[in-house]
């Protein structure tokens, strides 16, 4: 999930069949109009933001099986698509999937409207190995804190500062050939994050009804295969604070000898970096291409 916008999704929201269906049920869960809400939010990651785009990435998963002729065997959701992906593998029912994935957001502004408000996630692409880790050795050695949020690719990193360094930290990447690009505000996925793990828990996760998954779950920590409710209930846990490894997914992927990567929702990134187009077919199924008929979004 990137900055998400009205403007973007609800289109998809108002015409899609399949999004029409879900959307009552998220009302009825929310207690309010979730497109009136999203329409009027001003916060691209605000609670209503985040349920309209695992609305939207549900209704995009199930178009993919309806109409793409094959039978998923395993899914995978990076950083925020862990929830749409864990109620498309049967371990949660869709208006538990709207609770948690509101609760969730809800305790994640709780807790950056008090904690960690300084600190934020740069990223980065064409970071040269080499150089980058002696960056990092030097900001080590100046006692500057960084932590790596998430590996998308070779030299492509997110990676968390305290703000007092951020444009410090941007122009010793750009000296190194790194281009940075946007800056995440709250940032996210760092081992500094314990009470914002504690208080999901004790909040959201820890009630959640969930069920042995139909389909096998990767996580995206570390590519690791999930088969059981307790599996996944760790891994949501541990989205806030453990990086997420794209690559390592990926290879857990090739590795089960699976050819075709199907991209339900809007994707920006993660079906478009190379260790994902260098292996797999990559299909995207996003709101734009749903516009279209049917046969186009599936690539025929």
């Amino acid at each position: 999930m990137g900055p998400t916008r009205f403007r973007e999704l609800g289109r998809f929201l108002l015409l899609d069949s399949r999004a029409k269906k879900l959307l009552p049920v998220a009302d009825e869960v929310l207690g309010h109009s979730l497109f009136d809400a999203f329409r009027q939010s001003e916060d691209e990651y605000a609670p209503a933001a985040q349920v309209a785009f695992m609305v939207v990435c549900t209704a995009l998963a199930e178009r993919a099986r309806e109409e793409l002729g094959a039978e998923p065997v395993v899914c995978t959701g990076a950083s925020f698509g862990e929830k749409p992906a864990v109620g498309f593998s049967g371990a949660l029912d869709f208006p538990e999937a709207v609770r948690m994935t509101a609760g969730l957001a809800r305790c994640t502004a709780e807790h950056f409207a008090r904690e960690h408000r300084d600190v934020v996630t740069q990223s980065f692409v064409r970071a040269p190995d080499g150089p980058l880790r002696e960056l990092f050795a030097d900001m080590d050695a100046r006692g500057a804190w960084h932590e790596v949020a998430c590996r998308l690719d070779e030299g492509f990193l997110m990676v968390s500062v305290r703000e007092g360094e951020l444009e410090r930290f941007q122009k010793e990447l750009r000296s190194i050939g790194a281009l940075p690009l946007y800056v995440m505000r709250p940032p996210m996925h760092s081992s500094l994050f314990t009470g914002l793990r504690e208080l999901a828990a004790r909040e959201v996760i820890d009630a959640l009804p969930l069920r042995d998954p139909v389909l096998p779950v990767l996580a995206d920590q570390d590519g690791a295969e999930l088969t059981t409710a307790d599996g996944l209930r760790h891994m949501l846990l541990d989205h806030f604070v453990r990086p997420v490894d794209w690559p390592a997914t990926l290879d857990a992927l090739h590795a089960r000898g699976v050819e075709r990567l199907v991209i339900a929702g809007p994707d920006a990134l993660f079906g478009r970096v190379e260790s994902a187009t260098s292996r797999f077919e990559v299909v995207p199924v996003s709101p734009d291409r749903a516009a279209r008929p049917a046969t186009a979004a599936a690539g025929v």
